[in-house]
């Protein structure tokens, strides 16, 4: 059995449709069962469990023998770093007693120890506790989600114009999050001795121009980059309904990336799905 967080989310889903995909038996892991109705008819299981809560999350990783981990984004409105490290702290925490025998986890191409930087210093000390504790870790540090632009796809169609804090020509490593959840998948199942940290992302690096490109051809019309500058990103954030504390996170995050213009290794783990393909699903969908 596989227990897998973040099942009705991005990647979680991702995963599990992949290993159901296998014939794998797949427990989801949801804060809310009603929501995991689909699931079921899927033939996977369901817990309920919340990553504020130890006992109900080690009870969910006891259901398994492998599971997938996911640190679960905090509220935008909230101090997003402090709930975040608090609920790595409590993943960590859960597995101590949950005798699994292999743990695959999601992390973020940037991550690295710091302060008020999002993600990147979260994921490395949830890296970090991995490291340190019995059981057997795989961590997938994973490229920028073609999924994060998937929420200026209505601004795009009203305006023709793509918002982005990243300047035209900056090439990202970017991935489809079918493919994290497929390469998670392999990991899962994989033996007990493929531990350690890969880097995964798409097929070649994409840059906002391409992202304004792939808009453009899915939607049959002209699209511009509209770069905001930088000393404009915690507006803009707040602006997206962000705390204080969040705009001023995730702006710092962004800086870092932006200033090692999402350095990545050559030797990446990578998905097939294009940006242009993700995008033109994405449209067709809406």
């Amino acid at each position: 059995m596989y227990v897998i967080m973040g099942g009705t989310g991005h990647v979680g889903s991702a995963v599990a449709e992949a290993l159901l995909g296998r014939g794998e038996q797949v427990t989801i892991v949801t804060r809310d069962a009603s929501r995991a109705g689909a699931w079921r008819a899927k033939g996977a299981q369901i817990a309920e469990a919340n990553a504020d809560d130890v006992a109900s999350l080690r009870a969910a990783f006891r259901r398994g023998s492998r599971a997938f981990l996911l640190n679960p984004p905090a509220d935008t409105r909230t101090d997003t770093d402090a709930v975040e490290r608090r609920t790595v702290a409590n993943i960590l925490s859960a597995l101590e007693g949950s005798g699994l025998q292999k743990v695959v986890a999601e992390s973020t191409g940037g991550a690295q120890p710091g302060e008020r930087i999002g993600d990147l210093s979260v994921l490395w000390e949830l890296e970090e506790g991995l490291c340190r504790q019995s059981i057997p870790a795989a961590i997938n540090r994973a490229a920028y989600y073609m999924s994060n632009w998937d929420g200026l796809l209505d601004t795009v169609r009203k305006t023709g114009r793509l918002p982005t804090m990243f300047s035209a020509d900056l090439a990202i490593p970017m991935a489809a999050p079918r493919d994290l959840g497929a390469i998670a998948a392999r990991r899962l199942v994989s033996s007990l001795d493929d531990t350690g940290i890969r880097y995964v992302e798409g097929p070649r690096r994409y840059s906002s121009a391409d992202v304004a490109k792939a808009f453009s051809e899915a939607l049959g019309r002209p699209v511009e980059v509209d770069v905001s500058p930088r000393n404009k990103w915690q507006e803009a954030y707040r602006g997206l309904g962000f705390s204080e504390a969040a705009a001023d996170s995730y702006a710092r995050m962004t800086a870092v990336s932006v200033d090692s213009r999402f350095d990545m290794p050559d030797d990446a783990l990578r998905g097939p799905t294009t940006l242009e393909a993700y995008i033109r699903e994405r449209v067709a969908q809406s």
